[in-house]
């Protein structure tokens, strides 16, 4: 039996490029060379494909693939851009569809929905460009007792987003995410330990499986668990998290029903503040979103677990094979 041709796709014109290179690189490494033949196509900042250097169209690219590993972060690979280049062209890959991606990438329609299911969220606020962006940034500013989180309503790792305690640096903040969404999301800030929890599609024989959730504890220099700290190595990420068995099954939970609710594919992840009023929902991550670098949380919480980087690889690659046939 010949090895699978797996492209993973890598880059794109996103404000997360640098971290999806680091995903893909991670994938490309731990794909076992007798089960697959991996390819690597990297798509560059203007979104022109390329493989082994050289540009081509995304069909050309293509050609010669079985599946596709997307692991384009952000706008792109996340709102259901790349998804539907990929629908068209006709070949499987992970993840979620194009309506599910731009869904769960769309933090207010995220919310919007969740809060249909009963879900307990920080209260928001949506700010939109205006000509009257000031004076309606002022409102929103007064709506909540501060600190105020300011972030993009569809980006990542951490981009753009501000703990504001005054209204300077809630405008500043709010001037930063716009440069990463045309929508911005103003956000009750809640106290309390930050975590996230994913779950993985069919593994182990469960429907829905749910990862050890990690509790995440930014350095006492951070305000939250920001871009920096996020990739620096200084932020503490236990697994499994000090919970308790309540928080715990309520953040597996949590987890489950956002991914099942937003239509998402083969696994999600999560994050929550947990705290002593209880658990709250802040967002989801497609597929595309989660990270795979060396130091994303999902395959740490699954190690946890004893289910391996090239386990999980494996996983995925089977499930997205098996709804092609």
């Amino acid at each position: 039996m010949s090895p699978i041709r797996v492209g993973v796709l890598r880059g794109g014109p996103t404000s997360e490029h640098d971290i999806s290179l680091l995903s893909g690189a991670n994938i490309l490494e731990n794909l076992q060379r007798e089960l697959y033949r991996p390819v690597d196509i990297f798509i560059d900042r203007e979104g022109t494909w390329h493989v082994r250097g050289v540009p081509m169209s995304p069909e050309r690219a293509l050609a010669d693939i079985d599946v596709v590993f997307n692991k384009v972060h952000g706008q792109y690979g996340e709102d259901g851009t790349v998804q539907r280049i990929l629908d068209r062209i006709g070949i499987p890959y992970t993840g979620a569809g194009a309506y599910a991606s731009g869904l769960s990438f769309n933090k207010p329609l995220t919310k919007e929905i969740l809060a249909q299911h009963g879900v307990t969220m920080p209260r928001h606020k949506v700010l939109k460009v205006s000509p009257d962006l000031e004076r309606e940034a002022r409102e929103a500013f007064r709506a909540f007792s501060p600190p105020v989180i300011v972030k993009p309503a569809s980006s990542g790792s951490s981009m753009g987003m501000t703990l504001a305690k005054t209204f300077p640096e809630f405008w500043e903040g709010v001037k930063k995410a716009f440069e990463h969404s045309s929508q911005v999301l103003v956000e009750e800030y809640i106290k309390g330990k930050e975590a996230t929890a994913g779950v993985v599609e069919g593994l182990r024989g469960k429907k829905l499986y749910n990862a050890l959730p990690v509790e995440i504890i930014p350095p006492p220099k951070a305000a939250f668990f920001d871009r920096e700290v996020k990739y620096n190595g200084e932020t503490i990420e236990r697994v499994p998290g000090n919970f308790s068995r309540e928080e715990t099954k309520e953040l597996e939970r949590l987890a489950r029903l956002a991914h099942e609710v937003l239509g998402l594919r083969h696994y999600s992840r999560s994050d929550f503040i947990v705290s002593p009023r209880g658990v709250y929902f802040l967002e989801t991550n497609s597929a595309a979103g989660v990270g795979l670098t060396k130091e994303s949380l999902l395959p740490k919480s699954l190690a946890a677990a004893g289910v391996s980087f090239p386990e999980f690889l494996d996983h995925v690659i089977a499930m997205t094979l098996e709804r092609k046939s």
